[in-house]
C-alpha cells in the first residue's frame, strides 16, 4: 500500500467541493453523486489512484459551472447554521429541488458566505414585483417571523403586500418576500 495517496498534499480546490472518501466510494460513484466526470474529478487531483481510494483521504471534487448560475431561482449565501433542510423549509420548496439546483454543492458540509442556488418556487397567482420572491405562508407564519427568517423587515413586507391583511395570515396563502 502506498501512503503517499492518502498524505498527498491536496491541491487547492477552487470552484470545487472537498470531500472526505467514506466506505464504499468510488469515483465513479462520487461522479455521480456530483454531477461530474471520473475524468474530472482524476484532473482536479493529480496522483490519486482510482482503484486505491482510501478512507478518510481528501479529494477535489470539480463543480460544472451552471450556465448564467442560477437561471429560474437566486443565489443565496450561507449564514451559520443553514442546512438544506431548513432552507428547504424555509423558502417553501423540496430538498430535492435545492440539490438538483445545486449540483456538487455537498449538502452535509456547507460554509458560511458559500453561495448556492435557491430555485424558485412554482408559480403562484401571486405577481411579485421586482426585487421579490412568492412565498407560501406555513402554519405559524408571521410578518415578524418571516421578517427574521428573510433578514428584511415587517414594513418591508407590508409594502410589497399592501392588500394583505399581516393580522389574518392562511397557510398557503402566497405573498410576496423582498429579497
Amino acid at each position: 500500500m502506498n501512503d503517499t495517496t492518502l498524505n498527498h498534499q491536496l491541491p487547492p480546490c477552487t470552484g470545487g467541493t472537498v470531500y472526505t472518501i467514506r466506505p464504499g466510494d468510488s469515483l465513479l460513484s462520487l461522479a455521480s453523486r456530483f454531477n461530474t466526470t471520473v475524468e474530472a474529478i482524476t484532473n482536479a487531483n493529480p496522483g490519486i489512484v482510482p482503484t486505491n481510494l482510501q478512507i478518510g483521504q481528501q479529494i477535489c471534487i470539480p463543480v460544472k459551472p451552471v450556465p448564467g448560475k442560477c437561471q429560474g431561482g437566486f443565489l443565496y449565501s450561507i449564514k451559520p447554521g443553514d442546512t438544506f433542510y431548513n432552507l428547504a423549509n424555509r423558502f417553501g420548496i423540496a430538498v430535492d429541488s435545492l440539490i438538483a439546483a445545486n449540483p456538487g454543492v455537498d449538502f452535509n458540509k456547507l460554509a458560511v458566505g458559500q453561495e448556492i442556488c435557491i430555485p424558485s418556487t412554482p408559480p403562484t397567482p401571486t405577481k411579485c414585483p421586482s426585487g421579490t420572491f412568492a412565498y407560501t405562508i406555513q402554519s405559524g407564519d408571521t410578518y415578524f417571523r418571516l421578517a427574521k427568517r428573510f433578514n428584511t423587515t415587517v414594513r418591508a413586507i407590508r409594502e410589497a403586500n399592501p392588500t394583505v391583511d399581516q393580522n389574518n395570515l392562511q397557510t398557503g396563502q402566497s405573498i410576496c418576500i423582498p429579497r
